[in-house]
C-alpha cells in the first residue's frame, strides 16, 4: 500500500460528534475534504445545518444529544441512515464548567462527565457491532492536556479527561482483536468557544505558548495530519493510546 492510500479515508463513513463548532467543526471539515462521507451531531441544529452547507452532498447533520442514554437508539438509527454504519466514529463534543473545587456542584460534575466520558462509551458501543461485522473501524476519542496535569477549575474537566485515557485502553482492548482501533488525541490550547476564556487573557495565551517546546498555542489545522493518521489503515498497529497535539507542552 502506497504512502497516499494508507492515509486515504475515500469512501468510508464517518461520525463526528461536536460537529457544530471548534475541533469538532474542523474534524468533520477534514474527513469531507478527505473523500468521507460524514455524519456530523450536535445539539446546536443551526450551527450544524451551517456546516452541512458548506461541505456539501458528502455531508449530513443529525441534531441530537448525545448525552440522552433513552434516546441513543434511536439517535444511532439517525446517525446510520444517510450513508449507512460509520466505519469512523470522532468523539469531539465537550464540556468544561470551570468550576473551582470548593464551588463544584453535582449539576456541573455529572454534565461534564456525561458529555465528555459517558457518551463516547455508550455511543462507540452501540455502533462497535457494524464495525466487528466489517472487521475495520475506528474510534478517536478527544482527551486533553487535563487528561495528566491538573489545572485551576478543571477538577471535573480534568476527572473526564483522565477517564478517556483509561477508556481508550480499555475499548483498545475490548475491540481492536475485530479490526476495531482505538485511540485519542489530547490538544493542548487551540482557539476555540471552549477555550475562549484562556485567549481572552493575552498575558495568558503567550504563557501557554512559552510552555510548548514549539513556541506557540495550536492552530486547527494542526489536528488535520495526526486526525487522518487515526482514522485510517497508517495506524492499523495502533491502538489504546493518547496522542498528545499540544506542541510539546507535556515535554516540558
Amino acid at each position: 500500500m502506497q504512502g497516499s492510500e494508507l492515509f486515504s479515508v475515500a469512501g468510508k463513513v464517518a461520525c463526528v460528534t461536536g460537529a457544530s463548532s471548534g475541533l469538532g467543526r474542523h474534524a468533520a471539515e477534514v474527513l469531507v475534504d478527505a473523500g468521507a462521507s460524514v455524519v456530523g451531531v450536535a445539539r446546536r441544529a443551526a450551527s450544524l445545518a451551517e456546516w452541512q452547507a458548506e461541505a456539501g452532498s458528502a455531508a449530513a447533520a443529525v441534531e441530537g444529544d448525545v448525552t440522552d442514554r433513552g434516546a441513543l437508539s434511536a439517535l444511532v438509527r439517525r446517525i446510520a441512515a444517510p450513508f449507512g454504519a460509520p466505519d469512523i466514529l470522532v468523539h469531539a463534543a465537550g464540556l468544561n464548567t470551570r468550576e473551582i473545587a470548593d464551588e463544584v456542584t453535582p449539576e456541573g460534575w455529572d454534565a461534564t462527565l456525561a458529555v465528555n466520558l459517558t457518551a463516547p462509551f455508550f455511543l462507540s458501543q452501540q455502533l462497535v457491532p457494524a464495525m466487528r461485522e466489517k472487521g475495520w473501524g475506528r474510534i478517536v476519542n478527544f482527551a486533553s492536556l487535563q487528561s495528566f496535569r491538573a489545572f485551576p477549575g478543571g477538577i471535573a474537566y480534568g476527572a473526564s479527561k483522565g477517564g478517556v485515557t483509561q477508556m481508550t485502553r480499555a475499548m483498545a482492548e475490548a475491540w481492536s482483536q475485530h479490526g476495531i482501533t482505538a485511540n485519542a488525541i489530547a490538544p493542548g490550547f487551540f482557539r476555540t468557544e471552549l477555550t475562549a476564556a484562556v485567549f481572552d487573557d493575552p498575558d495568558r495565551a503567550a504563557r501557554n505558548a512559552a510552555q510548548t517546546c514549539i513556541g506557540r498555542n495550536g492552530e486547527p489545522e494542526d489536528l488535520d495530519g495526526p486526525l487522518l493518521f487515526l482514522c485510517s489503515d497508517a495506524s492499523r498497529y495502533v491502538t489504546g493510546q493518547t496522542l498528545m497535539l499540544d506542541g510539546g507542552f507535556t515535554a516540558k
